[in-house]
């Protein structure tokens, strides 16, 4: 999905928005998950950030609240999301200090 554009709401090939790419993602793995972060993000099983496997997903604070965004962890501390409207689905590093002030946590859901 690398390159399909930002979409506000978007869950197909279209555009996604980020939790759309989880969703969207997930459910073509078999695993369902709820429809926004924040969702995503409570009822997810927490993990550390040293615990971090391929697929599990990364949780961040944008905007001043609490949970509003997502992406999901590749490896080497790489995520794939889909950042912002005017961008589309890249991969980023948690250690982009960027991204690193704005973690919240992780979770999964296998």
């Amino acid at each position: 999905m690398l390159g399909v554009p930002y979409r506000p709401g978007g869950s197909s090939p279209r555009g996604f928005d980020c939790s759309g790419l989880v969703n969207y993602s997930y459910k073509h793995a078999g695993i369902k998950v709820p429809r926004t972060s924040s969702q995503q993000y409570a009822q997810a099983k927490k993990l550390t950030r040293r615990d971090l496997q391929p697929g599990d997903l990364v949780f961040f604070n944008l905007k001043g609240r609490k949970i509003s965004h997502v992406g999901i962890y590749l490896d080497n501390g790489r995520f794939i999301h889909a950042p912002s409207s005017g961008k589309s689905v890249s991969i980023d590093s948690l250690s982009n200090p960027y991204w690193n002030a704005r973690y919240r946590g992780a979770g999964h859901y296998f």
